[in-house]
């Protein structure tokens, strides 16, 4: 749960359906705390919680990044203090920094590595990682050279990808990842989103759920995802920010839409 003043009026303005998950970010134990008081509602798990770049850490967290892996440790226990598993190693900032320049592949490897010696030390379980593009550094041969260096080193490990399309390359990232058998993404509708520390506060946020899901369906992948009312979901967050969100495609509409009408 993020640590902002509002997260409880987040949280308390809405009624959880059943069979859906409702998840939330936090990165130390008072987040925790906060987070266990909507048990209830949320769905809570641990993640060990990375970076890449020195720089970014710095900028996030106002953590070196010794001391943010002291950090996680604490955080990894503080979970298990309360029943709550760990099962994920996310690392920010995996393919390029604002901050720090380009991070090489090796860097990824060796964050998570750092990651894999908490969870030794800790008893924690690991299956899943996630890589981030914080800051959209990324470009569809990175994707295929951090993933190619992650997999030699972790062939069985379930990845995700946190994709930001700060310079409009997420989809062609995306894209990319699926190739090479990525099915799981953080998305958001309409592009929400972004990160306050990366420098670059008008850039666009994630990459965009319904662009995502259409370049699935052109792909011939099926997602269970009713495209038309995604993008009036999409029009509808629109109208609740009061802003115009930087996804293209709840402006153009749906190829289905224009296809019914020729």
């Amino acid at each position: 749960m993020p640590g902002w003043a509002d997260a409880e009026e987040v949280v308390d303005g809405f009624t959880a359906i059943e069979g859906i998950n409702y998840t939330g970010l936090y990165f130390n134990t008072k987040g925790l705390e906060r987070a266990l008081e909507y048990k209830d509602k949320l769905t809570l798990s641990g993640s060990i919680s990375l970076t890449a770049s020195e720089g970014f850490t710095q900028k996030n967290l106002n953590r070196s990044h010794t001391e943010n892996l002291a950090a996680m440790k604490r955080h990894a226990t503080a979970h298990f203090d309360h029943k709550i598993e760990v099962n994920s190693i996310g690392v920010m900032a995996a393919f390029g920094c604002n901050y720090q320049g380009d991070i090489a592949p090796e860097s990824v490897v060796d964050t998570l590595k750092d990651g894999m010696s908490i969870a030794e030390e800790t008893g924690a379980k690991i299956t899943d990682f996630s890589l981030a593009d914080t800051m959209g550094w990324a470009a569809p041969h990175k994707i295929e050279s951090v993933l190619g260096e992650v997999r030699n080193e972790w062939p069985e490990m379930q990845i995700s990808l946190h994709l930001h399309d700060t310079r409009g390359l997420a989809v062609a990232n995306a894209y990319a990842a699926l190739r090479m058998g990525i099915s799981r993404f953080d998305s958001t509708v309409g592009g929400l989103g972004g990160c306050p520390f990366a420098g670059q506060p008008k850039a666009a946020g994630n990459i965009c759920t319904e662009e995502l899901v259409l370049l699935c369906e052109e792909l011939g992948i099926e997602t269970g995802v009713n495209l038309d009312a995604l993008i009036e979901v999409g029009r509808l967050a629109e109208d609740i920010v009061g802003h115009q969100l930087p996804g293209e495609l709840i402006h153009a509409g749906s190829l289905n839409a224009f296809r019914r009408n020729i």
